[in-house]
């Protein structure tokens, strides 16, 4: 065994032993990994946070929410993170993976936020459906018999006529992402449940029905580009003709250059995700590591700040930024449980 993972061990067991003792702590600044969804409304917390208190500004990272379950998970130690940021509540094996590395979650649902098609400014009007979104980023779709067939469609209006003449072009998140998560189940497993042989075959065997419906195409009219948004949007204004995947707050925040598609006759806005009338949307979350309460110091603080009236709120300042607020009595019970520190149950 080398030195470094010698140490590595040395250190995660000091932190456990202060767990336990609730004494000294090996770490004096919060870590977070997590959703890029996330990630803006985090970094706004940490850094209000930073100023407000005389604790350090936590560190935030931008992992995606698969990655940073892993990492969140993967134990309790001064290595480990204290909190990770989602974009789709925490899968049954995520939980059980942190189970047996004795790591309990405390879960904190934020507030709600779109899943967009996106954009440039300069770029050609998309009025879209579910179902057409399915047609055109589906890896196999129905032909005419009904037979399962490798995606032939090529340009949006090889979908349907009424779409633009241009080539199919959509720039994504990857499988770690929580975003492709929420967008291959709401989306695409949305437009699914409209194709007629799809839906039969849903009431026959699920598994398989949804094994098709999550599948997206993989001969480069989808790109996964990473989790980078920012990315995304220079590629965007780079090329008219492409879209992007992202979260509303993204697009609110480039509202300057680029523009979200209309999908079933809704267009992606504030007061629509609100209302539940824009059909691609989804609840955020974060998740404390109850076992580095009272071990690093400001988690609690931290939390209790992220769910202030005045940060998550109507009118707190992560509205601003494009987050979505849950109602009003959510908001009570949930930052009551938080800050209470009451461990999830799956």
């Amino acid at each position: 065994m080398n030195i470094t993972k010698i140490l590595s061990l040395v250190a995660g067991a000091a932190l456990l032993t202060t767990t336990a003792i609730g004494s000294a702590h090996a770490r004096d600044q919060i870590q977070i990994v997590g959703s890029s969804t996330v990630f803006p409304f985090s970094t706004s917390v940490a850094e209000q946070f930073g100023q407000k208190t005389s604790f350090k500004t936590p560190v935030v990272e931008s992992t995606g929410s698969g990655g940073g379950m892993k990492l969140f998970c993967s134990g309790v130690g001064e290595g480990t993170p204290d909190i990770t940021n989602a974009s789709r509540r925490i899968k049954e094996k995520e939980f059980k993976l942190c189970a047996d590395n004795g790591v309990t979650p405390v879960e904190v649902k934020i507030g709600f936020d779109g899943i967009v098609m996106a954009n440039s400014k300069s770029g050609p009007e998309l009025n879209i459906t579910r179902e057409q979104i399915f047609l055109a980023l589906a890896k196999k779709i129905p032909d005419a018999s009904g037979e399962m067939v490798a995606n032939p469609n090529k340009t949006w209006a090889d979908v349907d006529p009424s779409l633009p003449n241009i080539k199919i072009e959509v720039l994504g998140p990857p499988p770690t992402s929580g975003t492709r998560d929420a967008f291959a189940e709401i989306a695409l497993e949305g437009g699914a449940k409209e194709v007629e042989v799809l839906a039969a075959l849903r009431k026959e065997d699920k598994n398989a029905f949804k094994k098709i419906a999550h599948a997206i195409r993989e001969d480069g009219a989808y790109i996964e580009a990473g989790e980078n948004d920012n990315l995304i949007i220079q590629k965007l204004e780079a090329n008219a003709n492409a879209f992007g995947v992202f979260g509303f707050s993204f697009l609110d925040q480039n509202a300057d250059k680029v523009k979200g598609a209309i999908v079933n006759g809704v267009a992606p806005e504030f007061e629509n995700i609100a209302a539940g009338d824009y059909k691609i949307s989804r609840s955020l979350f974060f998740y404390i590591k109850k076992e580095h309460v009272n071990v690093i110091p400001g988690i609690e603080e931290f939390v209790a700040e992220f769910t202030n009236e005045d940060t998550w709120g109507e009118d707190g300042y992560l509205a601003d930024k494009g987050l979505i607020p849950l109602p009003d009595s959510d908001r009570e019970s949930i930052a009551a449980s938080a800050q209470a520190m009451v461990p999830m149950a799956f």
